[in-house]
């Protein structure tokens, strides 16, 4: 018999987005190497399973430690599950050395998809997020934290990290101070949960709401940079291209401008790029 991991994303906060795979899991595993067992364990009673395999922790702390006997486990022939509080492992969450530790001994690894406070918060921002880029937490230390935005100054596609409550407010107003207090962002708060909250605005609206203090799991979604074009003729084709599509030119330039070139501007350069 062929072992395996498997691992099982889980709710991060109404049972009902448990898959019928994860209940069947749950029942069926060899073991569950759970962060909290006791989450774990409320969460099979939740959801009306009972789990028969043998239950270990799996959390930072004891992560390695707990790698060869897994590892043993899955070689030998047994289905090892791996969950964590909520969401999908691995994601800043214990369960990537288990995974690079199977993978080199060329054992089997999948996956039971399922809810992520990543995709959850990119698709609630209402912000363009076509492509994004995942920070895990930021530095808790403010200069470090500073340090670590301005790495995102330029960077184009939108960002989204994760946040203790406690430290919001911080975050948000060196966000606003390094990146611009006119950048978007939005603020999910206890996603799928009875208080979900998602606020959206500016880092400088943000920075001031967050000040009165924030409770509960917290996603944030930032806006990507604007491309910075100092040559209007750049954006000619892209103009053009928009007006091809029915849009009027007026309006082509006021949506294709950016920070280094005027709506005026691109549009005087658009008329004599028709005329050459």
């Amino acid at each position: 018999m062929t072992g395996r991991l498997v691992l099982a994303a889980t709710p991060m906060g109404d049972v009902g987005d448990a898959s019928p795979r994860l209940r069947t899991a749950l029942e069926t595993a060899d073991v569950v190497a759970a962060e909290d067992t006791r989450r774990t364990k409320a969460l099979a009673k939740a959801l009306g399973v009972t789990i028969t395999g043998n239950v270990v922790s799996f959390y930072d702390q004891v992560e390695v430690s707990r790698l060869p006997a897994l590892v043993a486990d899955v070689a030998s022939g047994k289905t090892v599950l791996l969950v964590t509080d909520a969401g999908m492992p691995s994601v800043s969450d214990p369960g990537y050395r288990l995974v690079s530790a199977c993978v080199a001994q060329d054992l089997a690894v999948t996956c039971l998809p399922g809810p992520s406070a990543v995709t959850t918060a990119l698709a609630l921002s209402g912000l363009p997020v076509e492509r994004f880029c995942f920070e895990g937490f930021p530095p808790r230390k403010q200069g470090q934290r500073k340090t670590w935005l301005r790495a995102l100054k330029t960077e184009p596609r939108a960002c989204v990290f994760f946040e203790a409550p406690h430290r919001l407010a911080d975050c948000l107003a060196d966000a606003a101070e390094v990146l611009g207090g006119t950048r978007r962002a939005a603020v999910c708060r206890e996603l799928t949960k009875t208080y979900e909250e998602v606020r959206r605005g500016t880092l400088a609206e943000l920075a001031t709401w967050a000040e009165k203090g924030v409770r509960g799991e917290i996603t944030v979604v930032l806006e990507g940079a604007a491309p910075v074009v100092s040559d209007p003729v750049d954006l000619v084709d892209e103009v053009e291209r928009l007006v091809d599509e029915g849009t009027r030119l007026k309006d082509a330039c006021a949506l294709v401008a950016t920070t280094g070139v005027s709506k005026r501007e691109l549009y005087e350069t658009v008329l004599a790029s028709r005329r050459d």
